[in-house]
């Protein structure tokens, strides 16, 4: 199904009343925005005829008359959102800049810019406009308008604000910054396109916790991009962590761009939301680039997620390794497409895909394809995908050793997927989800947001 003219108009509608309040934006912004909008309007919703999406329904996105929600953000509002409110997503040993946005806009009263602590600018989209233009159109959206992302492309048009994390050249920040994007389900069918834009200066290194979380329990749609721009010999530690409540849906691309010897690390852990779908796409644009995707999912009921990577090698010596592991129960259903594109030219490149998955349940279903596409010759690459189930001689064992059965399997599965856990450097991150994830899967319960 695609989107009808009359969904295309009530986007066009949107933004006509978006773009009254964003008269202080500066032109480029305005005519980058405008353009994406018309390449929405032109290629449409995703569908299941789309390779890329061929294991997933999107329709609903067309079916909804979803819009953006009522501002609710302001400290003097009754309705606003608290710090208490925002407790079961805060890590407060996280001592670094944090900022909050609510249904997609910046709330000053719930974050701590830092004052510049380390270096480091953190600050709002729509102030960096103002103060960082220049570094801001150079940046922003660059590659994104390049792809054929057209849920990017529509965030573009309509995201009324975002993050931007400025790591000027040979800072090195030991604190990392943390943003969290709230929607607060007031009212049904709302949106909110949260953006995020991370440049890391030369012999720069910063880590960023990026939380996407939501209350309640009607449905809502949060559609992100994160862009990372990383300089010669960088190095960024990407933490995207979504814990949507349980009738959410949620649409995400990561794109990084990495020049000479940088190295870039992110890490995608999904345990919310019922309809899923993250992209993260890797361009190694410099020779010596390294890239690292790891992921974690897991979902049960009926929830859905679906994971897209690809990695760019364009130049030579270039470096990548991805490892995504899933856990399924119940009727739940997980999708994994991986691609490593080795471009001519990209000689001594070293890559390396593996996704793994452990079903709990025979109802629950997984979608794999790992893809090599290769036009150089003097390469490492490979790639490998698993299916399967817990071990019953295993839980037999424990048993024997006096360990609950509910237990035994539950030590098994985070067994599965304790080496992606392991890779989180920050003690009190991993410590949370560690945490989660046993309760997921010695209780029997989801963790799907903090909605519930």
């Amino acid at each position: 199904m695609v989107a009808t003219t009359e969904k295309m108009s009530a986007y066009l509608e949107i933004f006509e009343q978006a773009a009254g309040r964003r008269s202080g934006e500066p032109g480029w912004l305005r005519e980058r925005r405008a353009l994406a909008l018309a390449k929405f309007t032109e290629l449409g919703l995703p569908t299941r005829k789309q390779e890329e999406y061929r294991y997933t329904d999107l329709s609903v996105l067309a079916k909804t008359d979803f819009r953006a929600a009522p501002d609710e953000s302001a400290p003097n509002d009754p309705a606003a959102i608290s710090l208490d409110d925002l407790a079961p997503w805060l890590f407060d040993e996280i001592t670094g800049a944090r900022l909050v946005f609510v249904d997609g806009r910046y709330a000053p009263h719930l974050s701590d810019t830092g004052d510049g602590a380390e270096g480091v600018i953190v600050q709002s989209l729509s102030e960096a406009f103002r103060s960082h233009a220049a570094d801001t159109e150079m940046a922003l959206d660059r590659r994104v308008a390049e792809s054929d992302q057209v849920l990017a492309e529509l965030n573009t048009a309509l995201f009324g604000d975002g993050a931007l994390v400025r790591i000027p050249d040979r800072v090195i920040a030991s604190k990392p910054v943390h943003l969290l994007f709230l929607s607060s389900a007031r009212e049904p069918d709302t949106v909110s396109h949260p953006r995020v834009l991370i440049l890391a200066g030369r012999d720069s290194q910063a880590s960023v916790v990026e939380t996407h979380a939501g209350l309640g329990s009607r449905m809502y749609w949060s559609n992100g991009v994160t862009e990372i721009v990383a300089a010669a010999n960088a190095r960024v530690d990407h933490y995207r962590l979504q814990q949507e409540s349980s009738q959410a849906i949620h649409t995400s691309l990561v794109e990084m761009r990495q020049e000479r010897d940088s190295n870039v690390t992110t890490h995608s852990i999904a345990l919310g939301g019922l309809l899923v779908r993250n992209d993260v796409e890797a361009v190694l644009m410099g020779q010596g680039a390294e890239c690292t995707m790891n992921g974690l999912y897991a979902v049960k009921g009926r929830q859905h997620v679906d994971n897209r990577t690809c990695v760019d090698h364009r130049e030579p010596h270039c470096s990548s390794h991805q490892l995504y592991k899933g856990v399924l129960d119940e009727r739940s259903r997980g999708v994994f497409n991986g691609k490593i594109i080795v471009r001519e030219g990209a000689q001594k490149t070293d890559a390396f895909q593996s996704n793994k998955n452990l079903l709990l349940s025979e109802n629950a279903e997984i979608d794999t394809k790992p893809q090599l596409v290769i036009h150089a010759n003097d390469v490492k690459c490979s790639h490998g995908t698993t299916i399967g189930q817990i071990d019953e001689d295993a839980v037999f064992y424990l048993r024997a050793r006096g360990i609950a059965e509910a237990e035994a399997r539950g030590l098994l599965t985070y067994a599965f997927v304790a080496d992606v856990l392991e890779k989180i450097r920050f003690d009190v991150i991993r410590q949370r989800f560690e945490a989660q994830l046993m309760s997921w899967l010695v209780k029997g319960k989801g963790s799907q947001g903090g909605g519930e």
